[in-house]
């Protein structure tokens, strides 16, 4: 029995228990997990705003984790079937807002989608910061 890759993608920005816990998730569907980390130009191409952590910042968190065997930088929504072929992945999971949205993958692997940690988000976690001020 060949050993399961997982590869899952992300922001990764302000790193949070909703983050542990869908890469927990996530290693828990395979023996190995490969995390794909958004480049900051396709951060502010996705979102319209710059990550407050810069790509090597969030490569560095996602890689110190026990639970991730590799990281790289996902520069293009649009090559999620490239990494997926070319880091060997069994299985794709992303987040349940993505549902739908990869099943054009489904031929080279399984896609699941998780579901998001509920009253967790980056997004509403830097609003939240901000409004300290």
């Amino acid at each position: 029995m060949s050993n399961r890759t997982v590869i899952t993608f992300g922001t990764f920005d302000v790193f949070h228990v909703g983050h542990v816990r869908v890469l927990q998730r996530a290693a828990a569907l395979g023996d190995r997990l490969v995390v794909g980390v958004s480049a900051d130009a396709l951060n502010v191409a996705k979102k319209g705003r710059p990550p407050v952590f810069n790509q090597d910042e969030r490569l560095e968190i996602i890689a110190a984790l026990k639970v991730v065997d590799e990281v790289f930088v996902e520069e293009s929504l649009e090559l999620k079937r490239d990494y997926i072929l070319e880091h060997g992945a069994d299985v794709l999971v992303m987040g349940d807002d993505w549902a739908g949205k990869f099943d054009w993958v489904g031929d080279v692997c399984e896609v699941v989608y998780l579901p998001r940690t509920p009253s967790v988000s980056t997004t509403g976690l830097i609003e939240h910061i901000a409004s300290l001020g």
